[in-house]
């Protein structure tokens, strides 16, 4: 039997922004327990939730104070359980954010721990004494801007913090931390959880002798927006220990049916290995990184990324994604390779859900949905507005759901915590649903045809040599698979091939060629040796 999550099809939910049902402007539980059938119309198999723990919210739920109870912006923990049942009475497996690798500085073991340095908590944390001159221990930048350390007037030291000052890195070389991050794990797999989403899988442990990160090695052609970006963090993250962490974590999941693990790894270099690594039998089910959030949208691109993850890590499994709440919205990025926004989302709807692994799907993706533009007071995001106007897609991709064309587009009877504008207002599900064409009805194909065909979901990839821009593969043996990604037609001529299969666009088969135009994609039952060439 397959397991659920094997080739699976899941669907992020940003609480905040799916759909408020009290009408303060902030998404909630109910909200998202209503709309469930949508996301089940859609065609998907779990939906995954982002944080909505009890949290200060500076960083939007990432900085969480209590990880065994909601947030009251959120609803209840009754809230949840109703989720829960109606989820999976849609046949929908839930899947939560577990954000474990930092807390908040509300969190009650933050605060005993910066007491003194004997308390119970006190090793909790990474607390480290300054330097002779006072100044911190190495050179460990915060992704959010500045040092990586800040200094604590309490216990004269500093504190480790990746992210926000406000969010101090957990201490793993502590086994008393291990013990209760897997308490916390077993309390929401006893109140049914399908499995989680590991934020920032690769952060847990730091590198016990505290050696600073290098420069980074890469070559660029222009400067980077952040400095974080300019090291190379072999050090401050990616320690060995984390991969023992990872087959306790397995160890727990065992001990539950049918439950499933999705790792995020954040590396800007070398994420496709890692994510082999993180995959490995008896550690995560899943991984996904950022590699495909990028503006490159070539063949050469997608092709090396596929193949070098079944390449490297043969035993492992991805998870594949376009866009999430961290990134510019691929219908904005990929914009300019387009015949039109619709024609590119579309295609690119297809591209993601024939590839071979699981897939992820950001909400308002299956609409076209595109980055809005925000004012700087418009702003809540901390990443955003420390690297303003650095187009970093945090805020501007995590504005509320469009349901209908109404004045805050059926989110919120209330006024929104971000604006819903026009251009992302004209892109709603009620104009789009039963409207032939549409981007979400060619999502709801795609992901159809996907479902019914084995070959999609689990099938081997054999990639065919087609010249730029022209992206061929075959999956399982059975199904080609052709996209142009550019605007301009292109031919291909192919054989061993019979008819085309479910959905297309700008696509014909006429005497052993098939035209595709602008963004155009088809996918052709095979019937012999199949190849092709343009």
């Amino acid at each position: 039997m397959r397991e659920w999550w094997r080739g699976a099809v899941t669907y992020q939910v940003y609480p905040r922004s799916f759909q408020d049902d009290n009408g303060d402007g902030v998404g909630d539980l109910k909200g998202i327990t209503r709309r469930l059938q949508h996301i089940a119309d859609l065609g998907c198999d779990a939906v995954w939730l982002s944080p909505f723990f009890t949290s200060p919210m500076l960083d939007m739920g990432y900085d969480v104070s209590n990880y065994t109870d909601v947030d009251p912006v959120f609803g209840t923990l009754k809230d949840f359980d109703d989720l829960l049942s109606r989820a999976h009475e849609l046949g929908l497996k839930v899947i939560i954010d577990q954000v474990l690798n930092h807390s908040s500085d509300r969190h009650a073991f933050f605060q005993e721990s910066r007491k003194d340095r004997s308390n119970p908590k006190a090793d909790w944390y990474v607390w480290v004494d300054p330097n002779h001159d006072g100044t911190p221990p190495n050179n460990w930048l915060s992704v959010f801007g500045g040092s990586a350390w800040t200094w604590d007037a309490r216990r004269k030291q500093y504190y480790l913090h990746n992210f926000l000052a406000e969010q101090p890195d957990f201490n793993y070389h502590n086994p008393e931390v291990v013990d209760y991050m897997e308490s916390v794990l077993r309390f929401w797999l006893d109140r049914g959880v399908d499995g989680f989403r590991f934020d920032t899988v690769n952060y847990f442990y730091h590198d016990a002798k505290l050696r600073s990160d290098p420069a980074d090695f890469k070559v660029k052609t222009e400067p980077d927006g952040n400095p974080y970006y300019m090291q190379y963090h072999i050090f401050s993250k990616n320690q060995p220990e984390n991969l023992g962490w990872m087959e306790r974590i397995r160890r727990v999941m065992d001990d539950y049916d049918d439950r499933a693990t999705v790792g995020e790894m954040g590396e800007a270099h070398h994420a496709i290995r890692m994510m082999g690594e993180y995959t490995a039998p008896g550690r995560l089910h899943q991984c996904y990184s950022f590699e495909m959030m990028g503006y490159d949208y070539s063949a050469e691109f997608f092709r090396s990324r596929i193949s070098d993850f079944f390449t490297g890590a043969p035993n492992g499994w991805p998870m594949w994604a376009f866009s999430n709440h961290d990134v510019v919205r691929h219908a904005s990025r990929w914009a300019k390779h387009g015949v039109s926004l619709d024609a590119l989302a579309r295609q690119a709807g297809a591209l993601l859900l024939s590839f071979q692994g699981s897939i992820c799907l950001w909400q308002g993706e299956e609409l076209g949905q595109t980055d809005t533009e925000l004012a700087f007071e418009e702003l809540t995001d901390p990443q955003g507005i420390n690297f303003w106007p650095e187009p970093i897609g945090r805020d501007n991709t995590r504005t509320p759901m469009v349901w209908d064309s109404s004045a805050s587009g059926g989110f919120t009877t209330g006024t929104p915590w971000l604006p819903v504008k026009a251009p992302q207002l004209s892109r709603n599900v009620a104009s789009q649903s039963g409207a032939a064409g549409s981007v979400l009805e060619s999502y709801r194909a795609m992901l159809a045809f996907r479902r019914a065909t084995d070959a999609l979901i689990t099938g081997d990839t054999q990639f065919l040599d087609l010249p730029e821009p022209i992206l061929g593969f075959a999956r399982g043996g059975s199904v080609m698979c052709l996209f142009n990604l550019s605007p301009n037609p292109v031919t291909i001529k192919v054989a061993g091939v019979g008819e085309l299969l479910g959905p297309s666009q700008a696509a014909t088969l006429s005497d052993g060629s098939v035209a595709l135009g602008g963004n155009g994609y088809a996918f052709l039952s095979v019937s012999g040796q199949a190849s092709a060439s343009a």
